[in-house]
């Protein structure tokens, strides 16, 4: 077998590998280092041993992001304020038509999925997501099939308890409210901003420390008026030449920052009804690196 059919089936797999990675992860980045280390150790096999590439290569990218992330565990512990998953950008169309992709990258399902333990959240995100057999999944995480199963049967009860609505993008009506929210936070119109938030709002901001930002989740209608009025308000002056542009991240809305021509923040914005429900706001430079490229997914 030749180096060009190994490279042949990784790439004809990669959105797959990579959204695999990514769900487990939360980081684009470590996703792009998982599935280079990956190749690496999947050109040396020899293909005449690999029944089925897909099954393998899932397998693969899977021990190998598991253990990127029980190697990132220590730093997440002390990351200073909220953690959350780097933006993913997406073609308008990148999974529209599939819900379960979309909501496998919305920034509510990543944020709920952290709170799993590793192994769970690979069960989860192969078993759910990926619709891989137990047994499949077992030679993956280095467990049983029937350890397997128990695990599957915990992290689908733990995330069926605490899973938010999720509502895929529709163009014409995201475009309509976020228009409507930009409106109002440009113009300083509280009692419009208010009337479109649900009541117990939330906004959340990941800078790590190396950005200004809000330590703590900010929750409530009113409270989280005050931070985008704030951030409005403030933005131009602190930020010069500051451009805002629309665009799909993790499958909702977003507003990519740019000041001075330098990409300073991605704002995502999660509708349910007509009501906005979460603000995440990631600002953290270390997250943002890879927000210009846009990327495909897969299951």
């Amino acid at each position: 077998m030749t180096g060009g059919e190994h490279a042949e089936r990784f790439t004809h797999l990669r959105p797959l590998l990579f959204t695999i990675a990514y769900e487990i992860l939360g980081s684009a980045a470590e996703s792009d280092d998982v599935l280079q280390d990956s190749y690496l150790r999947w050109a040396a096999v020899d293909l005449a041993t690999v029944r089925d590439t897909k099954s393998y290569l899932a397998q693969l990218v899977t021990r190998q992001a598991l253990n990127a992330l029980r190697a990132s565990a220590r730093r997440r512990e002390h990351y200073v304020g909220p953690w959350l998953p780097e933006p993913l950008l997406l073609d308008d169309h990148d999974g529209a038509s599939d819900l379960v992709l979309a909501e496998s990258v919305s920034m509510a399902m990543l944020v709920l999925l952290e709170t799993l333990g590793p192994d769970e959240r690979a069960v989860f995100v192969l078993r759910e997501v990926f619709g891989f057999d137990y047994d499949e999944i077992a030679g993956a995480v280095g467990k049983s099939v029937s350890a397997v199963r128990q695990v599957a049967h915990r992290a689908r009860e733990h995330v069926r308890a605490r899973r938010k609505r999720f509502e895929p993008v529709d163009p014409s009506r995201t475009a309509r409210i976020t228009e409507r929210f930009m409106t109002a936070a440009a113009t300083g119109d509280v009692d419009g901003l208010l009337a479109m938030l649900a009541p117990n709002a939330t906004w959340t901001a990941d800078s790590g420390g190396k950005a200004t930002a809000a330590l703590h989740p900010v929750v409530g209608a009113e409270k989280v008026t005050a931070m985008v009025m704030g951030l409005f308000r403030t933005g131009p002056r602190l930020l010069p030449d500051l451009r805002l542009e629309a665009v799909i991240c993790n499958s909702v809305p977003a507003m990519v920052a740019y000041s001075a021509g330098r990409l300073d923040g991605v704002l995502l914005i999660e509708i349910v009804g007509e009501k906005i429900t979460n603000f995440y706001i990631i600002r953290n430079p270390d997250k943002l690196a890879g927000v210009a490229v846009p990327r495909t997914i897969s299951r």
